[in-house]
């Protein structure tokens, strides 16, 4: 068999091991369509001669790909292109962009939500798929405990001294650092820290407006940002946004042009929630020119951002920030420690506004987890970490994709993101995903549906379903459960 004409050398960064540099050149190759589904692999030794490494690394690197799903070995002939299941499926249905776009209360949102936990409450966890953290085993506990213990060594008297509200933590420094990784330019003084993102995205609404204003939003939309609407008296516009592409700025536009008092947009460009969407980068700077010209303030939700498929974070809608018309919102909860109500705020030209109001709602952050975190974010276990974390969510996505489309009725719709620990996914015409809620709590497994994602209904049969757990029988029996409840919403013949 020939070899394949790929580069002799992995396009990889030289510090990751090098079994891993030679399975993501290969993986590029398969998902790039230059080897093909059913095409055979070259040969380990094939591999050993092409790219100069040990028989051992080839072994490996085989090994990789075959547990995300890309390869399947065959006894006495070698490894295989395996046919993904996923790509027999559509994408979900894209938004209808000539609709007319009306201004919502968003009241009765809570009590969805409300109902949503509530039920959650009620029957016990079997098998959890609308959560959206990794497991436990996935993040650094065991260097964060021994990164808070040299803390406490160093400033034993960190817990019983109150926190200066006036004076940045050293996270501040490191968060400044670490966005330069995202196109932004910060210092530790445009940086305010928080209780995780929702209070960012909560002290930024107040900064920018007031009760009877409108807030433009993307449809569907994080629900915890429609929560805050709701509770902040702000009524909202819903944009239409793509799986694919994000919100759509010219729908924007005619909105900016034809509804007054809109006094912000509130965006996820990266890794959205729950579509997975990415904004191509030329789309964030039309989105950021547009509001500039406007005056009208971006909020951007950047929680996910860096959790895509190569160690370089997706650049920011805040990169192409000139005057201070972004406001940039994020959290460590997803990719570092979701046990600790850490995130961050850079409020541009609002920021003095964004500070008295942290201080009026909730003071400062304790210290000893800022201490902690930053300590590990200065380090190249940081960068370590999140290069594993971003491997397993990958083979997890794969996984999960594979299992709905092998599992759900013809009509269903998915698109798998690059990045990010979710999927969206449409539900065949006609069916009811608060129904499949409905019955699946009641055997143990969680699901999120898409009505919490909007005030329309436009997305009631949507299913937004967690990737953040390892693969597993479990998980594998609960879609099978799943799939078997949207299969007997299906009209009778």
């Amino acid at each position: 068999m020939d070899v394949l004409p790929l580069a002799p050398t992995p396009a990889q960064a030289p510090s990751q091991p090098l079994y891993l540099r030679l399975s993501s050149h290969y993986r590029q190759a398969i998902q790039s369509g230059v080897l093909l589904p059913g095409e055979r692999m070259p040969s380990v030794r094939a591999l050993t001669r092409l790219h100069q490494v040990s028989l051992s690394t080839a072994v490996e690197a085989c090994h990789t790909l075959e547990d995300e799903g890309l390869l399947e070995a065959r006894p006495r002939s070698g490894y295989f292109v395996l046919k993904r299941r996923r790509t027999d499926l559509q994408p979900p249905s894209e938004p209808e962009s000539g609709r007319k776009l009306d201004p919502a209360q968003y009241v009765g949102v809570h009590d969805r939500v409300s109902d949503f936990v509530a039920k959650c409450d009620v029957y016990p966890l079997v098998t959890n798929l609308a959560g959206t953290y990794g497991s436990p085993a996935m993040y650094p506990a065991e260097a964060l405990k021994n990164a808070a213990t040299r803390t406490l060594r160093k400033h034993p008297f960190l817990l019983v001294t109150a926190p200066d509200f006036l004076h940045d933590s050293p996270l501040n420094a490191v968060l400044a650092k670490r966005a330069l990784e995202a196109g932004m330019q910060l210092s530790p003084e445009d940086i305010l820290v928080t209780h995780g993102c929702i209070e960012s995205l909560n002290i930024a609404l107040r900064a920018v407006a007031q009760p009877g204003d409108t807030v433009a939003v993307e449809s569907p939309t994080y629900h915890g940002l429609l929560q805050i609407l709701e509770s902040l008296g702000l009524r909202a516009l819903e944009i239409p946004t793509s799986p694919q592409q994000g919100i759509s700025v010219e729908a924007l536009d005619l909105a900016l042009r034809t509804h007054d008092r809109i006094r912000a947009v509130v965006v996820m460009p990266n890794f959205h929630n729950p579509l997975g969407s990415v904004m191509p980068d030329a789309e964030k700077e039309k989105l950021v020119r547009l509001c500039e010209r406007q005056r009208v303030a971006v909020i951007e939700d950047d929680t996910y951002g860096a959790l895509g498929p190569d160690d370089i974070p997706l650049k920011a809608a805040k990169a192409w920030d000139r005057d201070g018309s972004v406001i940039y919102c994020a959290s460590l909860r997803k990719t570092l420690a979701p046990g600790l109500r850490l995130g961050w705020v850079a409020g541009g030209r609002w920021q003095a506004r964004i500070h008295m109001i942290k201080y009026a709602q909730s003071r400062a952050n304790e210290v000893l987890a800022q201490y902690t975190v930053a300590e590990f974010m200065a380090s190249s276990a940081y960068d370590r970490h999140m290069a594993r974390l971003r491997r397993m969510l990958n083979v997890q996505r794969e996984q999960m994709a594979e299992a709905i489309a092998a599992h759900f009725p013809a009509g269903t719709r998915l698109s798998v993101p690059r990045g990010s620990m979710m999927l969206w996914v449409e539900l065949p015409a006609g069916s009811s995903a608060q129904a499949v809620f409905d019955t699946a709590i009641r055997q143990g497994i969680r699901v999120a549906p898409g009505s919490m994602f909007s005030n329309s209904k436009r997305f009631d049969n949507f299913l937004r379903i967690s990737c953040g757990e390892p693969f597993s029988s479990q998980v594998d029996e609960a879609l099978r459960t799943l799939a078997a409840i949207v299969s007997a919403q299906a009209p009778k013949a």
